[in-house]
């Protein structure tokens, strides 16, 4: 199964996808075991441009995206409080074109607080963004930590996602 995360944003929306092997999952097999990284990064706008041009990037760049990986699953950030208006406002905008995007093509969504994916990852709610991609380095075995930061996020929203979906199981 492939889910594609996605950090919301204006300027930079980051991405990552992962794929939960198909393999059986034998006794003592842990899902961190089974989980590989397909891809990340980053959808940028141009802040020049008009929001309703920069919100047509968005979803073009990520309609691709989403083509491209297949995922069954996309996995974004839930915007649940906000320090400023005058970004919450346009970060909203952007999470209704990844959901726009995502409906389209008949994906199911989740959708995970900041709060949710640090004890998802790390198991503890304040953990720190370092903290945070540490984790997500280890979990999915990388070379390095993934960069730019707002990719790194889309992975670990991915992850946590497939965290949750194991527990189901």
């Amino acid at each position: 199964m492939i889910i594609i995360g996605v950090d919301p944003g204006t300027a930079t929306t980051g991405y990552g996808v992962i794929k939960i092997k198909n393999h059986p999952v034998e006794s003592g097999t842990r899902i961190k075991n089974r989980l590989k990284c397909l891809g990340y990064g980053v959808i940028k706008t141009n802040p020049s441009l008009s929001s309703e041009e920069r919100l047509k990037k968005i979803h073009n760049a990520l309609s691709k995206l989403l083509r491209e990986y297949k995922p069954k699953i996309l996995a974004t950030e839930k915007l649940y409080f906000f320090k400023n208006l005058k970004t919450a406002i346009p970060v909203s905008q952007a999470q209704g074109v990844i959901l726009l995007a995502a409906a389209k093509k008949k994906i199911e969504v989740h959708q995970f607080t900041p709060l949710e994916v640090k004890i998802g990852i790390c198991g503890y709610g304040r953990a720190e963004k370092k903290q945070v991609q540490r984790m997500i380095k280890e979990i999915l075995q990388l070379k390095e930590i993934p960069k730019p930061d707002d990719a790194a996020d889309g992975l670990a929203v991915a992850v946590c996602c497939a965290f949750k979906i194991a527990l189901r199981t």
